[in-house]
């Protein structure tokens, strides 16, 4: 189980507000700041970092949603916020029931929103 990770970004207060309005549909709150870091918080711990860091190399990172609706808002607002698509919500094909949208932040980080629908059945 990962407590906390941090992803470089290259433009903080991009970035901040970046992930401020797209991790709102996530349940996520901006609750701590020291110099150019940031973390953020889903209600129980503060487990998304961010930091101002040079070079910038682009991960994968997934948020668990707890709905398809929020999969949909976190990909709207991720969007508005400045996001490159990268495939909108919908079913994937990894397995059942995996829905999930991706986009790319400021940076080019490709971050995932994914709701497991354990109902679904193929």
């Amino acid at each position: 189980m990962i407590a906390h990770t941090t992803l470089h970004v290259s433009d903080y207060k991009k970035s901040k507000a970046f992930y401020v309005q797209a991790l709102a549909t996530l349940g996520y709150t901006n609750n701590m700041e020291d110099g150019e870091a940031a973390g953020f918080n889903d209600g129980k711990n503060t487990d998304l970092w961010i930091m101002r860091v040079d070079p910038v190399v682009p991960t994968h990172l997934a948020f668990e949603a707890n709905s398809r609706q929020e999969v949909e808002a976190f990909y709207k607002a991720a969007l508005a916020a400045g996001a490159t698509d990268n495939g909108g919500p919908g079913y994937r094909d990894y397995w059942p029931g995996y829905y999930a949208a991706f986009v790319y932040d400021p940076d080019g980080h490709n971050i995932e929103a994914v709701w497991y629908d354990y109902g679904k059945v193929d």
